[in-house]
C-alpha cells in the first residue's frame, strides 16, 4: 500500500477538534508502557498504550463521552442510544451517568455476558436485538427515530473520532521528544486510527500509521485497495471488538489520508500476542486488544528493522473467561512454539515408541491415535519448539528421513479446530460424502437450530461442534449429498443463514476421517 500522502486537509481541521476534545472526566491518561520481554526478542523497544487499563477496559469511553460532552442539551435531554458488541456500550453508558441522561444500549443476543452486565452496572438499559452487530445497529436507529433520543455512533462521527484522537495527544506527551518510527493501531470502523493517525501525521508526518485487522475482518484493507468502503459478506466474530463489516464513510475519508498500510494477522497470531502481552504486564487482552502488538510482530517479519522505537495499542481488556482455553491452546501455534503434524507409523508393536524416540528429547504436547485396520496407523501430534519454525523443517526433515510420511498441518485451521479433538481410523468409503464446515451465531439452542435446518433429507456421517466462548458456534460435518442436490443443499442453508465452506479436499480429511481409498473419495467443486 502506498504511505499516506503529503497534503491532508481533512486530517488538519481534526488537530483542534482533538486537542478541544473533553474526556478526562471519566478517562485517565494511560501509561505508556515498555515490553521489557517482547523488546528483547524482537530487538527493537516496543511501547505499549494501556488503554485496557481505562474505567471501562477500552478506549471507547474516549469517543463516546466526547460525543455527548459537546452535544447540545436541546439533542441529548431526551437520552442517548446506541448499538454495541459491548465496549463502545460501556462508554456510552459511563458518559449518560456521568451527564444525568438516560441511556438505551441495544446489543445483538450473542454478545458476551461479561459485555451485556457490565453495560448493566453502569447503568445503561440493555435491549437485545438480533443475532448480529448490524442487526442491533438497525433496530438502535429505528428506536432512535421513534423515540427522539441522540444515536452515538460508535465510530463514523466527528466527535466520536476526536474522542479517540486523544490517545495522540498522551503520546506525544509521552514518548519524550522522540517520536517512534510506527503506531500500530487495531482497526474495527476505523475511528480509532483516524483520530489518532489525523493528529500524529500533522505533527509527525515521519512516524508510520499501521492498521491492524484480522484477515477475516479485513474491511479497512479492502477498502483502502477498493477506494471506496466495501462491505464484507462475512466477519469472522474471534475479535470481537473489530467485527464490523463496513468501515465508516468519514473514518475512510480520514484513512486515505493518514494510513501507511494495513496489515492482517490470523487468529494463532492474535492468541500469541495475548500471550505477549500478559508476560509482559500480567494483563489478559480481549483478541481485538491485542491486534497492535500482533500487526506489530507480523510487520517486523515483513521489516526485519533493529534498535527503533514501535508502539501498539492496546485496546481492549474485555475478554470472556470462556475464550481463555481457545487462545492458550492456539497461542503457541502462533508463537511457532508447537507444530501439529500427521504421520504414518506402522499397526505393530513398539511403532509408538519408535516414533517417540525419532522425536528425540522435544516435549509431546499432544498424541491422538486409534487404531485402524491394516498396516499403517494414522496419528496426529503435538510437539513443543525451541527454535521455531527452523525447529519445525528440521524435525520433519529428520522424520521423513526415518521414513515416516509426516505433514505439517500447523496452519491447517480445520485441523487445529476439529481434528486434533477427533482423531479416530479412517473408515470405508461413504457414498456422496462431503465435509463441510459451519458457523451460527451462538445462542441457547442454536445447535438444535442448525441440526433441524439441515433436517432429514442429508445423512449427517461425521460430526463435531465446539464452542470455545466465541460468539459463534463452530461444527464440522461430513453430510452425504448427491450430486444433483448439491445446489439445493448450499442454498438450502445459505437462506436460513448458515455460513458453510466445503472441506473436502482438506488433507486433514483424507488423513484421518475420509475414505480408506482416496480415489474413492468424491473431489470438491466448491
Amino acid at each position: 500500500m502506498s504511505p499516506a500522502p503529503t497534503t491532508r486537509p481533512i486530517a488538519a481541521s481534526y488537530v483542534p477538534r482533538i486537542a478541544s476534545a473533553r474526556v478526562y472526566d471519566v478517562a485517565i491518561e494511560s501509561p505508556l508502557d515498555h515490553a521489557r520481554r517482547l523488546s528483547a526478542r524482537l530487538d527493537n523497544s516496543v511501547l505499549l498504550k494501556r488503554e485496557d487499563l481505562q474505567p471501562v477496559f477500552s478506549f471507547k469511553l474516549r469517543g463516546a463521552y466526547n460525543k455527548i460532552a459537546q452535544a447540545p442539551r436541546a439533542m441529548i435531554e431526551r437520552g442517548v442510544i446506541c448499538s454495541s458488541a459491548g465496549n463502545h456500550g460501556q462508554g456510552v453508558a459511563l458518559a449518560a451517568r456521568k451527564h444525568g441522561l438516560d441511556a438505551t444500549i441495544v446489543m445483538p443476543t450473542t454478545a458476551t455476558p461479561i459485555k451485556v452486565e457490565a453495560v448493566a452496572a453502569l447503568g445503561g438499559k440493555v435491549v437485545l436485538e438480533g443475532l448480529t452487530y448490524d442487526d442491533a445497529n438497525r433496530f438502535a436507529l429505528e428506536l432512535a427515530a421513534r423515540t427522539g433520543r441522540a444515536f452515538v455512533h460508535p465510530f463514523d462521527d466527528p466527535d466520536v473520532i476526536a474522542g479517540q484522537g486523544t490517545i495522540a495527544l498522551e503520546l506525544e506527551r509521552q514518548w519524550g521528544g522522540r517520536p517512534p518510527a510506527a503506531i500500530f493501531v487495531p482497526v474495527g470502523g476505523g475511528g480509532l486510527i483516524g483520530g489518532i493517525g489525523a493528529y500524529v501525521k500533522e505533527r509527525y508526518p515521519e512516524v508510520g500509521i499501521v492498521g491492524v485487522e484480522p484477515f477475516e475482518s479485513a474491511s479497512m484493507a479492502k477498502s483502502l485497495y477498493a477506494g471506496a468502503p466495501v462491505t464484507l459478506d462475512h466477519v469472522g466474530t474471534f475479535a470481537d471488538g473489530v467485527a464490523v463489516r463496513r468501515v465508516g464513510d468519514e473514518a475512510f475519508r480520514l484513512a486515505r489520508e493518514v494510513v501507511d498500510e494495513v496489515v492482517l494477522v490470523s487468529t494463532d497470531e492474535i492468541c500469541a500476542a495475548i500471550k505477549d502481552i500478559f508476560e509482559d504486564s500480567r494483563v489478559v487482552v480481549e483478541p481485538a486488544g491485542a491486534l497492535g502488538v500482533a500487526g506489530l510482530k507480523r510487520w517486523l517479519e515483513q521489516n526485519p528493522v533493529r534498535g527503533k522505537t514501535l508502539i501498539a495499542i492496546n485496546s481492549g481488556a474485555n475478554l470472556s473467561f470462556g475464550r481463555l482455553r481457545h487462545v492458550t491452546e492456539r497461542a503457541e501455534i502462533g508463537e511457532h512454539r508447537e507444530a501439529l503434524i500427521a504421520a504414518e507409523i506402522p499397526e505393530r508393536r513398539g511403532a509408538f515408541l519408535a516414533f517417540c524416540e525419532a522425536l528425540g528429547s522435544r516435549n509431546v504436547t499432544e498424541f491422538n491415535y486409534r487404531y485402524a485396520a491394516g498396516a499403517t496407523a494414522r496419528i496426529f501430534v503435538g510437539v513443543s519448539l525451541a527454535r521455531g519454525e527452523d525447529e519445525a523443517r528440521d524435525l520433519l526433515a529428520t522424520l521423513t528421513r526415518r521414513g515416516y510420511p509426516v505433514l505439517d498441518l500447523s496452519g491447517n485451521e480445520v485441523a487445529k479446530l476439529h481434528v486434533r479433538h477427533m482423531v479416530g481410523g479412517r473408515v470405508p468409503a461413504l457414498e456422496d460424502e462431503h465435509l463441510y464446515r459451519f458457523e451460527f451465531p451462538e445462542r441457547p439452542g442454536a445447535l438444535l437450530a442448525f441440526l433441524k435446518a439441515i433436517g432429514q433429507r442429508w445423512n449427517i456421517s461425521l460430526f463435531h461442534y465446539r464452542n470455545h466462548g466465541s460468539d459463534y458456534g463452530r461444527v464440522l460435518a461430513g453430510i452425504q449429498v448427491p450430486p444433483a442436490e448439491r445446489a439445493d443443499f448450499a442454498s438450502h442453508l445459505a437462506a436460513l443463514g448458515y455460513a458453510c465452506w466445503e472441506e473436502t479436499d482438506n488433507p486433514a480429511y483424507r488423513l484421518f476421517l475420509g475414505p480408506a481409498d482416496p480415489a474413492a473419495s468424491p473431489g470438491s467443486t466448491a
